[in-house]
């Protein structure tokens, strides 16, 4: 096991990442940049190095002055979190040649899989159900071709994408035209990259996910799946495990191709294989991200498996100590995403001060934070506050204790999203699982009409 890790991150996943590795005995580094120094993260680690001013591009983002810390500490791997440079595989190749353990998958499987055009092929190849789509990038002549085969409605997604970047739907030629445009301009500035490929649209599907772990022995196995589906602008609100739409046959099928396609391309560390549910019960692979997921504790209150540490003994060569059948669901896990953003304005964020702060507890309550009392939200990174989670031995006791917990929270001097989650948790349509990817959306749409 490692002695020394530096987490390539802020705010509550550094935290968690630092409490896995302090139960396993193993000191950490923290970076950070000037807008941080007062942060968590920072006070926690055993360890701390500013690597530069406010704005992510010139700290978190910055590969040589991560890297400069590294060498300065003498740590021995790198845990990245999610976000910034998590899927960078360039940054992954860099620690390699560093003499760095990268805790995450090799450089090439997050290439291959991050691609998404890619990772439909390696997909297809291993039997995995994939969405009808066009079989690689598609030049703009190429697209309008592909479209008229596929029959519209399309989604035009971009190649190196991810959290709703470079997505568009078209309806029609014309909507065709100025989608590729405009998701060509959007994921070249957000990726670098300005490949785009197609798929058909499944009209109202759910959002399920899959995680994985793999070692470095051929072992992979799943924990359950995530329900995502409650979403706006294609960023994820809610999570749920299990899925109020997935019985034990469907877990199984859709478990069983998370698993062979995930080994079939060797994967080793954390990932998440995310399927498109339709109402028959027909699933399609979508993507997969290389990674561990905002919405990771869901997961491990239903499973009791603790995937930073998992993903921390798979990057020092160690076998996963259970197999697939050890894994067993118990219970019902809900994760609200608590967010300095104002709901009744179009969920603007809104960073600033915390003037007072108070985290519910009690029975099946966790909260997974960086904020305290007096902490300034900073406006330069994601506007995350905390995720609230409940757990209960059935879905209507996790509910519950989910609106106790919210309305005990408190969170002064700035809005947030927690009165969007207590209408949520008294939704009747959520209460009873009958919701879909849209169903937020189209509620927005009835309400601007009246």
């Amino acid at each position: 096991m490692f002695r020394k890790i530096l987490v390539a991150n802020r705010g509550e996943i550094a935290l968690r990442v630092m409490r896995a590795c302090k139960e396993l005995g193993i000191a950490t580094v923290a970076v950070h940049s000037e807008a941080d120094e007062r942060a968590l993260h920072v006070k926690f680690a055993d360890e701390a190095v500013c690597i530069g001013p406010a704005p992510a591009a010139r700290s978190y983002l910055d590969v040589r002055g991560i890297l400069a810390a590294c060498e300065l500490t003498g740590a021995e791997a790198v845990h990245p979190g999610y976000g910034f440079l998590a899927e960078n595989a360039d940054f992954a190749e860099m620690c390699e040649t560093h003499d760095l353990v990268f805790i995450g998958p090799s450089a090439d499987m997050m290439r291959m899989m991050g691609d998404k055009a890619s990772a439909r092929r390696a997909m297809s190849a291993a039997g995995v159900p994939i969405i009808p789509g066009s079989h690689g990038a598609v030049t703009n002549d190429e697209a309008a071709d592909t479209a008229r085969e596929l029959g519209y409605p399309i989604m035009i997604k971009a190649s190196a994408g991810g959290g709703g970047k470079g997505m568009r739907m078209a309806a029609d030629p014309e909507e065709l035209e100025t989608g590729l445009r405009m998701a060509r301009a959007e994921a070249e500035a957000a990726f670098g990259n300005d490949e785009l490929y197609l798929e058909k649209l499944i009209v109202n599907p759910r959002h399920v996910e899959l995680q994985v772990l793999g070692d470095s022995t051929g072992n992979v196995v799943h924990l359950g799946e995530r329900d995502c589906s409650i979403q706006r602008r294609h960023q994820k609100l809610i999570e749920e495990s299990p899925s109020p739409a997935v019985d034990e046959d469907l877990r199984r099928r859709m478990g069983e191709a998370a698993t062979k396609g995930a080994a079939s391309v060797g994967y080793q560390s954390a990932g998440t294989v995310e399927f498109l549910l339709t109402e028959d019960g027909s699933f399609y692979f979508m993507e997969m991200n290389t990674r561990i997921q905002v919405e990771h504790p869901v997961t491990e209150l239903v499973t009791g498996v603790d995937l930073i540490k998992e993903q921390l003994r798979v990057a020092s060569g160690d076998a996963l100590p259970f197999g697939q059948d050890d894994v067993e669901i118990r219970g019902h896990a809900i994760e609200c995403r608590i967010n300095a953003e104002d709901p009744e304005h179009d969920f603007a964020p809104r960073p600033g001060h915390v003037s007072d702060f108070y985290v519910p507890g009690g029975p099946g309550i966790r909260v997974d934070t960086h904020v305290y009392s007096g902490y300034d939200i900073p406006p330069y990174y994601d506007s995350m506050i905390a995720k609230l989670l409940s757990y209960g031995n059935t879905r209507d006791e996790a509910i519950a204790r989910m609106r106790r917990a919210l309305d005990e929270f408190v969170i002064d001097g700035l809005p947030t999203t927690i009165p969007f989650h207590r209408t949520m948790m008294e939704d009747a349509d959520f209460v009873s699982g009958r919701f879909d990817t849209g169903t937020l959306e189209r509620r927005r749409l009835a309400s601007a009409k009246v």
